[in-house]
């Protein structure tokens, strides 16, 4: 399972954060309706731990009346990831946080 967007290829979507990886890379949060609505993006050196803490998590559920879908992207450079974090904000309307 997984897909290819914005240039990579993403594992997931996942039910479960739980089923994301402890390694650095980019997350995806999407709401899993008919329209999947990206709901967050973020980079972090552990995604698994960081999705599963996030402070914006309560913003994903009020966003979407559907399942939460968690997708993720390994890369260990910090720069990529943020460049992609960067990129992911501004081709697509993502309704929580802000960069």
């Amino acid at each position: 399972m997984g897909f290819t967007r914005w240039g990579y290829y993403f594992e997931g979507p996942y039910h479960n954060p739980d089923s994301l990886d402890e390694k650095a890379g980019v997350y995806v949060i999407f709401c899993e309706s008919e329209s999947g609505n990206i709901l967050d993006v973020g980079e972090s050196d552990n995604v698994k731990y960081r999705v599963n803490n996030h402070d914006r998590s309560d913003c994903w559920s009020r966003h979407c009346s559907y399942s939460i879908g968690y997708s993720a992207t390994y890369i260990i450079n910090e720069n990529e990831r943020r460049e992609l974090e960067s990129k992911i904000r501004q081709v697509e309307n993502v309704a929580c946080g802000e960069r």
